[in-house]
């Protein structure tokens, strides 16, 4: 039987950024380092494959410290924590590592040096996201008011106007986050913002390649899990930008290939937490039904990398 044409569209860059690369490498030399079991607070990144691919080699993910025993080394995730927990960790006197992403890491920084000068800060970014309760938690209840959409913004009240500063999280769509930081800008013109955007250049990189296929599109595969915000942006995004039948998966099983029939162009991409081997796996699914023709749209390279905690490249 013949089988029927599909040119695939991949996305470019996607899948891995610098920040998940680095975290899911401290967890591997980690092991490699100290031997298993290592704990990690909380998913070192959110995809189950990469989740479970650590398990397999001795990773034991736990909800918080108290489930971490005394002898044992721990990493935190790349989302970043709160202040309490290595404050806590030290206590205990725990060997941890902090896998935090440095660009979230800058996020905080951002966040104290606002709060010293005096300010009141609102960050842009959904409740209850690791990320955002990290970012909250490096500063006293109250220093920080969240706000999650363009409502929000018209409706919040601060007592003084002219202290006021914003930091937004990392994985946001850069659309929307534009759209929410203007309202703030109007309401309140002396609003202190940062320097540099704080939507990280992987998720920025991310989305404008996903623009750059989506009206191309017949359907739109983004590669990636339900918790991880910058995947569900991905979506959000390449709806936005034409392509309405744009939807994500964790594995190419799940991939639903009656919803594409007729398709003839369908795009690929994978979130900054999602590694290639699923965008692979999801070609060679496709292989099977379809006569498959590939072409990468590329809008950047990125040569970006972080380097690792010194504890991990010194000789032991």
């Amino acid at each position: 039987m013949t089988l029927p044409p599909l040119h695939i569209l991949l996305a470019a860059p996607r899948g891995f950024c610098a920040g998940v690369d680095r975290a899911v490498q401290i967890v591997e030399r980690a092991l490699a380092r100290y031997g298993a079991p290592v704990y990690v607070r909380h998913e070192i990144v959110h995809n189950r494959f990469v989740v479970e691919e650590l398990e397999r080699r001795g990773a034991v993910f736990v909800d918080e410290l108290d489930q971490v025993p005394d002898s044992a080394p721990v990493v935190f995730s790349a989302h970043g924590v709160p202040k309490s927990v290595p404050a806590e960790a030290a206590r205990r006197k725990l060997h941890y590592l902090d896998a935090t992403c440095p660009l979230v890491s800058k996020v905080h920084r951002e966040a104290e040096r606002h709060f010293a000068a005096g300010r009141r800060i609102l960050l842009i970014g959904h409740a209850d996201h690791p990320e955002v309760v990290g970012t909250m938690g490096q500063l006293p209840p109250g220093a920080v008011i969240l706000i999650e959409s363009r409502e929000a913004a018209e409706a919040v009240e601060v007592a003084d106007p002219r202290r006021l500063a914003y930091t937004t999280q990392t994985t946001l769509s850069a659309d929307d986050t534009a759209e929410i930081v203007a309202v703030l800008r109007r309401r309140f013109p002396g609003i202190q913002g940062p320097k540099k955007d704080d939507i990280c250049y992987a998720t920025s990189n991310r989305q404008k390649a996903v623009k750059a296929i989506a009206r191309r599109c017949g359907a739109l595969i983004v590669l990636g899990a339900p918790n991880s915000s910058n995947s569900m942006r991905l979506v959000e995004v390449a709806t936005a930008a034409g392509c309405p039948e744009s939807f994500l998966v964790c594995r190419a099983s799940e991939i639903d290939w009656q919803r594409l029939a007729g398709i003839r162009q369908l795009g690929i991409t994978a979130g900054a937490s999602a590694p290639e081997v699923l965008v692979e796996e999801v070609i060679g699914a496709a292989r099977e039904r379809y006569r498959v023709t590939l072409e990468e749209i590329a809008v950047t390279r990125e040569a970006v990398a972080f380097k690792l905690p010194k504890a991990l490249t010194v000789s032991a």
